[in-house]
């Protein structure tokens, strides 16, 4: 399918589900804790969300069932296949090298190789020169296979029968799966446009800002890091529609402090609309025990600028009734690792999952005195930000 089908295509989904559900891209945007025009731009296809669960999320709030979700699922994968493809250039094909047949130089060979004589009496044996190793070499590959089954049936005849069951299968071992499925967003900006990012590069080394959606291809290409603040999404979603996990509470852990990273600081802003800036949990990692705080969110997409009052721990999940938990960590004085700790229960059982950016810590560094650059769309490069003392 061709990479414009299947984006609109997927396009085509998400328009149908915000057009039966009736509300606003505003509405329906601080629900998934995205802008109003970052959602648009889903529904008219100019961007594909890096993430399914945004979309998931989506269909939940308008009611998709269980078979428009996978639909929509199979569609955003082919979607996001074909902006990964438009987002990477194509591979130099690489010639392929042409093995050239060695020619015997015996006197009885043909000296006329365009015009073979079939009754010769040297064609015979110089198609069975050429087609001889190929027998041999299977024989030799069965004759070695041969001996390694004999090696292992002889030599250790009674270690698979007494070797003991792994410890994930044993009786008793076995752990219980969580009741509740979670993912991360750690990509993120505010208001899908507004980010920084400190690389150790110069500016003539650096690419143009990418839409949100591309921006964790970017930033994995670049070796950037969080400048300033780092968002993560947190999207809990409990396995059964009747039993409720219980989340209770959201601990931050700092495993590494050191010195502001001494890089140039690249802003994202590429102007949006929409001013969302959803309710979250602030954390201020420069603090010796820093926490994660619910504070309010605020709309001022329309004319009037309302408050979206924040919600406090605990919160209840189940399979039609999903969670997201957006953490805000900032820095200004430290170049900090660190990961969060999520406490649950649920049916008599407790528990703690370590959220993690792919098994390593999230990271966030301030950029305070630290050049800054913004992207000159009309000449196509790195420009000096004037503020560029004021971040962090």
């Amino acid at each position: 399918m061709p990479k414009d089908a299947a984006v609109e295509e997927f396009a085509g989904l998400v328009r149908a589900l915000k057009a039966r559900d009736g509300r606003s891209y505003e509405a329906l945007g601080r629900r998934l804790s995205v802008s109003a025009s970052t959602l648009h731009r889903y529904c008219s296809g100019a961007t594909v969300p890096e993430e399914f669960a945004v979309v998931d999320r989506l269909a939940l709030l308008c009611g998709a069932d269980e078979e428009e979700r996978r639909a929509l699922e199979a569609a955003w994968t082919e979607a996001d296949r074909a902006r990964r493809r438009a987002a990477s250039p194509a591979p130099t094909p690489t010639p392929t090298p042409v093995t050239v047949p060695a020619v015997s130089a015996a006197p009885e060979s043909n000296p006329e190789p365009s015009a073979p004589d079939p009754t010769a009496p040297e064609a015979p044996r110089a198609r069975r020169r050429r087609g001889a190793p190929a027998p041999l070499l299977v024989a030799a590959a069965v004759a070695l296979v041969v001996l390694a089954l004999a090696a292992a049936l002889h030599g250790h005849p009674t270690r698979a029968a007494s070797a003991p069951a792994p410890a994930s299968t044993a009786p008793g071992r076995t752990a219980a799966p969580l009741p509740f499925t979670w993912s991360i967003g750690s990509q993120l900006w505010e208001g899908g446009c507004g980010h920084t990012y400190l690389v150790d590069r110069a500016p003539r080394a650096v690419a143009p800002p990418p839409v949100a959606a591309d921006s964790g291809a970017w930033a994995g290409t670049h070796g950037a890091v969080h400048g300033g603040e780092a968002l993560v999404r947190i999207t809990v979603q409990g396995r059964s529609p009747s039993d409720a996990v219980v989340l209770h509470a959201l601990h931050v852990r700092v495993v590494d402090r050191a010195a502001p990273l001494p890089w140039n600081a690249y802003r994202m802003d590429n102007g949006c609309g929409g001013a969302v800036t959803p309710r979250h949990f602030a954390v201020d990692l420069d603090r010796p025990r820093p926490l994660a705080r619910p504070v309010d969110g605020l709309d001022a997409s329309g004319a009037e600028v309302r408050k979206i009052p924040a919600v406090s721990f605990p919160y209840k999940v189940t399979s039609s009734d999903p969670e997201e938990l957006l953490v805000s960590a900032r820095t200004a004085g430290c170049d900090c690792r660190w990961y969060l700790e999520l406490e649950w229960s649920a049916g008599g059982r407790t528990g703690t999952v370590r959220i993690t950016d792919g098994g390593k810590p999230f990271r966030t560094s301030g950029t305070r005195g630290r050049p800054a650059y913004v992207h000159d769309s009309a000449e196509g490069r790195w420009i000096t930000d004037s503020d560029s003392g004021q971040t962090g």
